[in-house]
């Protein structure tokens, strides 16, 4: 029973310490949406270190299939309507919160920021409700 959840456990050591080592040794907060956004604003400043970042997040199921022998398993039952409604929602909001999951989620609560304290909270309480409205209208 507990080798089901070895995979999650090894993914978030792997997390933090990929945070940790970007923190340390860059300064930088590894928030994926402001990585992903400096790579097509195209800051040259930093185009190596976001580039190699979001190689090794792309690189990291070819590792576990590497380790495990299988890919990773991923389901998605919802229509492809909703998931670009979703991810442009999702979008926006990084965008107005000056961050997302990753940056404010992680890395913010770890340095007990109170503007990524606030970020969580905002979208933690917006999750539960998306999943209760979704509910209510059968789109779940």
């Amino acid at each position: 029973m507990a080798m089901q959840f070895l995979a999650s456990f090894v993914g978030g050591c792997l997390i933090g310490l990929a945070v940790t080592v970007l923190l340390i040794g860059n300064g930088r907060i590894a928030g994926i949406s402001g990585i992903l956004g400096g790579l097509v604003a195209r800051d040259r400043a930093r185009l190596w270190i976001n580039g190699s970042f979001v190689v090794g997040l792309l690189l990291g199921p070819v590792v576990y299939r590497a380790v495990s022998g299988a890919w990773p398993a991923a389901s998605i039952t919802t229509s492809l309507p909703l998931l670009i409604v979703g991810g442009l929602l999702v979008g926006f909001g990084t965008r107005l919160g000056s961050g997302c999951t990753s940056g404010h989620g992680v890395v913010g609560l770890a340095r007990l920021s109170p503007r990524s304290i606030a970020a969580v909270v905002t979208f933690m309480a917006a999750a539960v409700v998306t999943v209760f409205l979704m509910r209510v209208a059968g789109l779940s």
